[in-house]
């Protein structure tokens, strides 16, 4: 496991290195901004469109077989970036293209990688390894951001992309040297046993996660709180610079408090031996609120004081929401799960931004967080509501009453 971080901490590093300079080189070529946002969603539309194919293959080929192939296919789409852009070669669509191709891999090696490191622990032990998992790829972002302009700087747009395709290429070296733990290993080769489950596998992996209201409650809380809560960079960045009347500096400021955040959080997480959905809904329903207090802030001060709780209760409900994926469907529809989940989140990822900047400007910048806080609450709330209502309520068991004449049924000691 101490190897597997390693490699992910280094392959979070190269690739949020090469996320900053692909963006910066987008504008370098083009001198659009919304040129640069097209190539992001382009890179995210496989996700969405093939999120359930990648899953199902996941779920069908030994998973170090898969992170090994898909990580070194990674690494071939960044050497060839930076061979194409070192010999001046490179040209918008063909960046679109090879932003859309590492999409398309990363639908398979999201979960294959994520599951691979849960595999490696025993069972007791996933929601602490998914939570330094989130450890990771936090830490990974912050520091691969910056790194990047060093890196411009110093190598160059081409070595940056060079760098990232060693970082993939050490993650996929450390692969085969892994132990998976035997209990996860033997769960993983496990063939369905129930009807049901075989029947499952059959329809495929949205049949079953639609067929598990777990997994819908899950989506439901993530989509609600996606669209309405978690685009920061957008609401934060209008109230720093509007209401509150900071400048860039004030929002850096917001941003680094966010991710401290979002680190301490992850560590938090770690200590959760069971999330439930139960769980999620109330953190996401706390972080809802504490957003509600961050759009009336009346000064900058206040602001800055609800932002790190407000990163720890999004960190701790990520990782659970991901805890409970990757542990409540049996062991073969894990793959098809994680593969469902990102089409959904995809999705209202892509739609979450357009939509709440229309709610900005309707609403005003303050008028968002407190709307969407509450819409947010109150979703959480009725989910509760009905799901109190669609519980029976059991029947109290009554003792049969004892003759008379019957022996008594604890003996006192003698």
């Amino acid at each position: 496991m101490r190897w597997w971080s390693a490699a992910n901490l280094v392959s979070n590093l190269g690739t949020w290195m090469q996320l900053t300079v692909q963006n910066l080189l987008v504008l370098q070529l083009t001198g659009s901004a919304a040129a640069t946002g097209l190539s992001l969603a382009v890179q995210a539309a496989p996700g969405l469109l093939f999120g359930l194919l990648g899953g199902a293959v996941v779920d069908r080929w030994p998973r170090k077989v898969t992170a090994a192939v898909s990580q070194a296919l990674l690494a071939l789409v960044a050497f060839a970036t930076a061979a194409l852009v070192a010999f001046g070669m490179l040209t918008v669509p063909v960046l679109m293209a090879l932003a859309a191709v590492t999409g398309l891999i990363a639908t398979v090696d999201g979960p294959a990688t994520s599951l691979l490191g849960n595999d490696l622990v025993p069972e007791e032990d996933v929601p602490s390894a998914i939570a330094l998992g989130s450890v990771v790829h936090s830490v990974g972002r912050l520091a691969g951001t910056a790194l990047a302009a060093v890196g411009i700087a110093a190598i160059g747009t081409a070595g940056a992309y060079a760098i990232n395709g060693l970082s993939f290429l050490f993650v996929t070296a450390v692969i085969p040297f892994l132990r998976l733990h035997p209990a996860a290993a033997a769960a993983a080769e496990a063939a369905p046993v129930t009807r049901e489950e075989r029947k499952a596998v059959a329809r495929g992996g949205l049949s079953f996660f639609l067929s598990r209201r777990t997994l819908v409650a899950l989506a439901v809380i993530g989509a609600v709180s996606a669209v309405l809560g978690r685009n920061y960079q957008l609401t934060l960045a209008t109230l720093v610079t509007g209401p509150l009347h900071g400048g860039p500096g004030a929002y850096g400021l917001v941003s680094a408090l966010l991710a401290v955040g979002g680190i301490a959080g992850a560590v938090v997480a770690g200590r959760l031996r069971r999330p439930t959905v139960r769980v999620v809904a109330l953190l996401a329903a706390a972080g809802a609120l504490l957003q509600v207090v961050a759009g009336l802030s009346p000064v900058l001060a206040v602001l800055l004081i609800m932002v790190v709780p407000m990163a720890i209760a999004e960190s701790v409900a990520d990782t659970a929401t991901a805890t409970v994926l990757q542990t409540d469907p049996p062991a073969h529809m894990r793959g098809r799960v994680l593969g469902v989940w990102r089409s959904v989140s995809t999705g209202w990822s892509l739609a979450g931004p357009p939509l709440l900047g229309l709610l900005v400007q309707g609403a005003g910048e303050r008028g968002a967080l407190v709307i969407g806080g509450v819409v947010i609450v109150a979703v959480i709330a009725a989910g509760a509501l009905a799901r109190r209502r669609r519980t029976p309520s059991r029947p109290v068991a009554v003792p049969a009453a004892v003759p008379a004449a019957a022996e008594p049924v604890f003996q006192p000691a003698a």
